[in-house]
Formats: C-alpha cells, structure tokens, sequence
C-alpha cells in the first residue's frame, strides 16, 4: 500500500529540506519508544518518511513513483541499525544524529577548535520621557557586573607567571562526558571545567582575582537610544554583559526601553495623533487653528463643512524612523466645541440658521 511521506511528516510537497529536518526532529523526540508515551510503530514510520524525504535522490524518485519506488530500483527500508534504544533498532537514513538532536544534548562529534565558557548575559530597564524616544538621546547606566580582572587582563595570571598545558584536557580545552538521554547513553563534548575552554591553565594565579580572570565591580556604560524607538523594545550591546572567567568571550547587555506616556501625544507606529477642538463657525466655515507637533507648534487649515473626529494629516510630521528612512505622519483629530451656555442673540442666530 502506497504511503504519503510528506503527511507522516506533516509538511507540504515542495517544504525545504530544512522543513524536512525539522519536522522529522520534533515528531522523532515525540513518538520515541524510550520516551514516555512514546510510539514504536510511528517512531518506525516517521524514520521511514525521513530516511526517503531526508535524501533528494530518493525524494526525487518517490515524488515521481510514490512509495512503491525501490521497486523501481530504489531502495529498501530495512536497513543496518543506526543507533539502538531498549532494544529497538532504527535507521536515519544517513541522517546526522548530531544535527538532529544536537540543540538537546550536545554534539556527539568534536568540532575543530575550542570552546571557550561565555559571560551571563544582563537585562536591564531604562525610563524615557515620549520626546527622547522620538528623538533619540544617550543615557549612561552604572551596572553592578562581573568585569575582567584589571590585574591580569583577564587571563587569571599572576603577571609575569607563564601559562602551562591544561592537565584535565590535556590542552584540548575540552573533555567528553556520558550523558543518558531518552535516545539511550550519548557521548558529548563538554567545556573542560578546570580550564573553561581554554586549554591552559597559570603556573601561578593572580592574587587579585584568585586566577579566575574576573571581578565585581561597578562599571559605566554609555548606551545610544536610536531615534523613534518604542515602548517594550530592546537595544543590545554585544559584549557589554559579564565578563567570563579566563578570558572568555563576554556576554551581552540587553536596554529594554520604557516610555512615560505623553498626555498630549498618542502614537500609532511611526504616526502621532493629537486632538483639537474647533468651534462650530470653524467646522462649518473653515479657518485655521495652531496645533503643537512633536517639532513645536504649527497652524493646521480647517477645510470648510469640517466633521467631528474628521483627521488632518500633516505629511512626514511624525516620528522618526528607527532605520533612518523618513518620518511617520502627523494625525490632527478635530472636535467641535458645543457651547455650553446659548444667549438670545446666539440662540436666534441658531435657530436662523436650522430654518
């Protein structure tokens, strides 16, 4: 019986060979038979889909003959075992594990290089008033972090010591560690802990920062608020985080922006809209009022037989955008006064005027 890979997959007929990849990883963890609740059946028909759709020769073959077309001289589904799970054989088709499941567990394979630990990256919050978000403005933060050690430059020697061949990993800056996973026992590349990475270690540690390469202390950083930023956004600062212990890579400084809201202006994207009330003469004989825009007061034209909530747009008026390219618009909501209190002159005139 013919079989649609594509469906088992859960993805379209012309999905990306990422796509592919993709939907395969997340129904293989779900339906795993080590994993509980898993499927071995569907664990076996979900490698089946993966092992044809996974390689564009086959794939080519089986969009042209359906699953029936090893026995068009394809290929056959049973094949050696890959990798084993409480005693249940399965095949990847020539899939690599390790970039399949390496986001979860680690590479199985050693890349080239070292991998050196990371500084935590920091988040803080910064306050600005409506204006500075339009227009930008730089704010100096002082932040309480891990920075590297002025002593030593980082590197955790005492100055003038040498620098000696990590015992632990024997300069690899790396050691292999088994980790049990629901796919069985799996061998990963971890940072070597006694030299983070780095693959050496100093013949004597610095007296300042005890050979770690890193201190508390109070830093100030400058940061640039880029013109018609928003409320809830992000600015990040890469490397601007804590420092990592001997000399490793530092992590990153997250701004998350907060706007006070403005009592006169009301933003929409890159558009500002304010309100202005306008007597009835004006609205029903045009004219002319002063409305204040993010730039300062301007006088706006109210065209004649001008309805309440009627919006006047001034082109190019409004907030900056953050890349730079032009400004947004500038909304003026018009609101006919109605007057409170009539006297006899107005009331006739009124009344004139219904008739």
């Amino acid at each position: 019986m013919s079989k649609d890979y594509y469906k088992i997959l859960g993805v379209e007929k012309n999905a990306a060979p990422e796509e592919v990849k993709k939907a395969f990883k997340k129904s293989a963890m779900q339906h795993h038979p080590d994993r509980p609740g898993g499927n071995e059946a569907k664990f076996k028909e979900i490698n089946e889909a993966y092992q044809v759709l996974g390689d564009a020769e086959k794939r080519k073959k089986f969009d042209q003959y359906g699953s029936d077309f090893e026995q068009q001289g394809g290929f056959s589904a049973q094949g050696g075992s890959a990798f084993g799970g409480g005693g249940f054989d399965f095949n990847f088709g020539g899939a690599d594990f390790g970039d399949l499941f390496g986001d979860m567990f680690g590479s199985a394979r050693g890349g080239q290089g070292r991998r050196q630990s990371r500084g935590r990256d920091i988040q803080v919050d910064v306050e600005l008033d409506f204006k500075e978000s339009v227009f930008g403005v730089e704010k100096e933060l002082s932040l309480r972090k891990q920075s590297a050690c002025e002593v030593c430059s980082g590197s955790g020697a005492e100055p003038g010591s040498k620098l000696e061949t990590c015992a632990t990993c024997v300069g690899q800056g790396q050691v292999m560690q088994n980790q049990r996973t629901f796919l069985g026992n799996i061998q990963t590349q971890a940072i070597c802990p006694a030299c983070q990475g780095r693959g050496k270690n100093p013949s004597k540690k610095c007296k300042h920062c005890g050979g770690q390469g890193i201190v508390q202390k109070t830093a100030a950083v400058k940061v640039k608020i880029p013109a018609g930023i928003d409320n809830g956004q992000s600015i990040r600062l890469t490397g601007h985080g804590e420092a990592a212990p001997h000399g490793g890579k530092s992590g990153d400084l997250y701004v998350q922006v907060h706007v006070r809201v403005s009592k006169i202006f009301k933003r929409d994207g890159f558009d500002v809209y304010v309100e202005n009330d306008i007597s009835y003469t004006k609205a029903v004989l045009g004219g002319t009022i002063t409305t204040e825009t993010i730039d300062g007061p301007v006088e706006v034209r109210i065209p004649e037989a001008t309805e309440s909530g009627q919006l006047i747009r001034l082109s190019g008026k409004g907030i900056p955008e953050v890349s730079g390219r032009g400004r947004g618009d500038h909304y003026v909501r018009v609101k006919i006064k109605v007057l409170k209190k009539v006297n006899k002159q107005i009331r006739k005139l009124l009344e004139e005027l219904e008739g």
